[in-house]
């Protein structure tokens, strides 16, 4: 962490040159807090009891319905930390608990032991069941419908600590990342299962129109003044907060992004939302004013223009936008420019540093896939960069059907720490090629051809993947 040592290092949070800032401002006012420590240091603490009381309280009560702390690494481990600092045995249940929810993510081969920083099952499942479902699989087959099920049963059925921003009267509804994080589910989980759930009702139909009326009525209510859609909250945009000198790699906030924005909008227009609904309007408005001046986006969740790029194309498409508006022809021109010479895409983390380097990666076939369908929204699915694109991932896949993709295209927080999903080189590469195939067969048809049934039963794309 330290590699020249940190005793000849200061570690102090540096000052903005600039007098005023709030920077500075909670740099002089921590320091006044410590004053604190000479009362204490004389016996004069007069509220930490109860502050410990209630700090303990707040976190063993978050422990519960939950997979570790927030299930994620970070809060685990200091979850543990301090049930230690404050004398809890080794052998106390909830020391034990929590030890036991950080085994979990461990991972231990040959060589080296690694931990995972959280568990994904419900979105890597979403994400699945649709594209074994675009890719020929029946929504009647047995094992979508009891991945339906099983997603059904993930539905968190409580007022969690969204309730705190959002305040609207909504029954409570949403789905998280992990196996069990019933304080913290989030709005992108939502909408990704809200399609799964879509397209494979599961054995029990009525039960899943229910799960979609009452998911989409929760999703919609954490629109933020702006239009977009963050995350976790709603109107979690106070910057000042990154001012702190204990702001946590200045993401204390969970703001708005057109990614996820993107990803509602793909799901209104399943439903038959259209452009005159207010809330569309909104989450419109959002995405013109965020697109880059070159004409992609930025994305939040994964890496990171080409994310952007496609997940906002994707669900403009979807709600009925006009593809051949100037603003996204600039888009579509700046996904042809970024293709490699190899007919794929690729971009890498360091874009979130400086976006001088977006789009210049070494193509993968998640990437790669999300630039297709990207380009796909425009509806002219003969263009050259789609077939180069498709040709790519053909030419590149396995013998088993699988892809090989070394990089790392998930974001968790930008500039800080990046998430390697290894589900994305297999399901995003057959999800574009299942829908280039259903485009084509649309195509063969317009024109008057007819389709044999091999080509019916399987396609060249797909069946290729499978």
């Amino acid at each position: 962490m330290y590699p020249d040592g940190f005793h000849e290092r200061d570690l102090k949070l540096p000052k903005d040159p600039e007098f005023l800032t709030w920077r500075n401002f909670f740099i002089h006012l921590d320091k006044l807090h410590k004053l604190a420590e000479w009362f204490a240091k004389k016996g004069i603490h007069p509220f930490r009891k109860r502050a410990l009381r209630n700090a303990e309280r707040w976190m063993l009560e978050r422990c519960e319905g939950s997979s570790g702390l927030a299930a994620i690494f970070p809060a685990m481990l200091n979850c543990l930390i301090a049930l230690k600092a404050m004398g809890y045995p080794d052998d106390h249940p909830e020391v034990i608990r929590a030890a036991k929810e950080l085994i979990n993510l461990e991972h231990e081969t040959e060589d080296r032991v690694w931990l995972e920083p959280c568990l994904s099952p419900v979105w890597d499942t979403g994400i699945i069941e649709i594209c074994l479902h675009a890719a020929g699989v029946p929504a009647d087959d047995e094992s979508l419908r009891k991945t339906t099920d099983w997603l059904l049963d993930r539905e968190i059925r409580f007022r969690g600590d969204w309730k705190f921003k959002n305040n609207a009267d909504v029954e409570p509804s949403g789905w998280a990342f992990e196996y069990d994080n019933k304080w913290n589910p989030d709005v992108d989980d939502t909408a990704m299962i809200l399609m799964a759930l879509r397209r494979v009702p599961g054995s029990d139909r009525r039960r899943r129109d229910a799960a979609l009326e009452r998911g989409l009525k929760w999703m919609l209510s954490f629109q933020c003044k702006d239009g977009g859609w963050g995350a976790f909250d709603k109107d979690c945009t106070k910057n000042i907060l990154n001012k702190v000198p204990f702001a946590d790699h200045n993401a204390m906030l969970d703001p708005e992004c057109a990614d996820i924005t993107a990803r509602i909008l793909e799901f209104l227009g399943q439903e038959g939302y259209g452009l005159d609904d207010p809330q569309v309007k909104k989450a419109l408005q959002f995405l013109r004013e965020n697109q880059e001046e070159d004409g992609s986006w930025y994305g939040r969740w994964g890496v990171n223009y080409i994310y952007g790029t496609w997940a906002v194309l994707r669900g403009l498409r979807s709600i009925g936008v006009d593809m051949k508006q100037p603003w996204l022809q600039r888009a579509r021109r700046w996904l042809e420019a970024a293709q490699n010479d190899d007919g794929g895409w690729g971009e890498r983390c360091n874009t979130y540093d400086d976006p001088i380097y977006k789009a210049q990666s070494p193509s993968t076939a998640s990437q790669t896939a999300w630039a297709i369908m990207g380009l796909q929204s425009f509806g002219e699915t003969s263009c050259n960069s789609i077939s180069r694109g498709v040709e790519y991932l053909i030419r590149n896949q396995n013998a088993d059907g699988s892809w090989t993709e070394n990089e790392t295209t998930g974001t968790g927080f930008p500039r800080v720490f990046y998430l390697k999903y290894d589900s994305y080189r297999n399901a995003w590469p057959l999800l574009a090629l299942a829908e280039q195939q259903e485009h084509e067969k649309l195509n063969l048809i317009r024109n008057g051809h007819h389709l044999n049934g091999k080509q019916k039963a399987n396609g060249e794309y797909a069946g290729a993947a499978r």
